[in-house]
């Protein structure tokens, strides 16, 4: 997965596991708490405003750990928000990377 590659100086492999591992979790749990807000973009980008303890994830990402291996209740959070925005999440626009800098007011992707 794209988000392990990205190494620190010095950091192992494992090392980074571990840390998108952990932010992965405190993600999950403040979804389940209703303290991040999903916004979902025109195009069906996804953006976590609020989630301040990325450690370096992008929330293209996030929503592949989240979707992979987060609780339902975290998954049925994203779904809730699909439903309150009119649109789904659309993986394709998740896998190049579309992403937003100021919590969904603007989407863009620095692909082509």
């Amino acid at each position: 997965m794209p988000c392990m590659n990205t190494l620190k100086p010095n950091q192992t492999i494992s090392e980074r596991k571990a840390e998108v591992t952990r932010a992965v979790t405190d993600l999950d749990r403040l979804l389940k708490a209703r303290q991040v807000k999903i916004n979902i973009g025109p195009q069906g980008a996804i953006n976590f405003a609020g989630w301040n303890s990325r450690d370096g994830l992008t929330d293209a990402c996030a929503y592949r750990r989240i979707m992979a291996t987060g609780s339902a209740l975290a998954r049925a959070e994203i779904e809730r928000a699909e439903l309150l925005s009119g649109r789904k999440v659309n993986k394709q626009m998740v896998a190049i990377g579309a992403h937003s800098h100021d919590n969904g007011a603007t989407w863009h992707s620095h692909k082509g």
